[in-house]
């Protein structure tokens, strides 16, 4: 296995911590990964994105120039990165924040309205969290045991409450 994965979205939405979910899944299941943070000079409200590399194989470069699997929250950024997903791909959109739709046939696009879905539940924050869920499911990357294995590393204990809220946001990206 190679996937080369590519998380987007405005600061503040979380794309940080949803690709150090998916290396500490990599961790649990004894991949070989890599985990590279990229934001703008605001923390929140400027752009944000994460390379997540997850392997079999020791990996050559941190850097994700095709992802082939991809993750936009934002219309900005599903304008820049749709275009370099892989042929033959999978894009997660954030439909409550964008507008459009891909033209590309040879990119499989889910458009979750993941934001109004977490707000629907009362797990405000958590949109983020539901397009992870969605990512794994339809990818088969990792299986819900190991996605709360990594949840409860990735989960501060000062912040434990939050655990059970991110569970049920995976649930939801996984059932959607």
């Amino acid at each position: 296995m190679n996937k080369e994965i590519l998380l987007a979205g405005f600061g503040g939405q979380g794309i940080l911590f949803a690709g150090k979910v998916l290396a500490y899944c990599g961790l649990m299941d004894k991949k070989e990964l890599s985990w590279l943070p990229s934001y703008g000079p605001e923390m929140r409200g400027g752009t944000a994105n994460c390379s997540v590399c997850i392997s079999d194989e020791p990996i050559a470069s941190p850097l994700v120039t095709e992802p082939d699997l991809m993750m936009a929250m934002n219309q900005p950024s599903f304008e820049k990165f749709i275009n370099k997903v892989k042929a033959g791909g999978k894009a997660f959109i954030d439909s409550t924040l964008v507008s459009l739709k891909s033209e590309r046939k040879d990119v499989e696009c889910h458009y979750i309205p993941a934001t109004q879905l977490a707000t629907d539940n009362n797990i405000n924050g958590t949109a983020n969290i539901i397009l992870i869920g969605k990512m794994i499911k339809e990818s088969g990357l990792f299986s819900f045991e190991t996605i709360k294995k990594a949840l409860e590393k990735c989960v501060p204990p000062k912040r434990s409450n939050l655990l059970g809220i991110n569970l049920r946001a995976i649930e939801i990206g996984m059932s959607v």
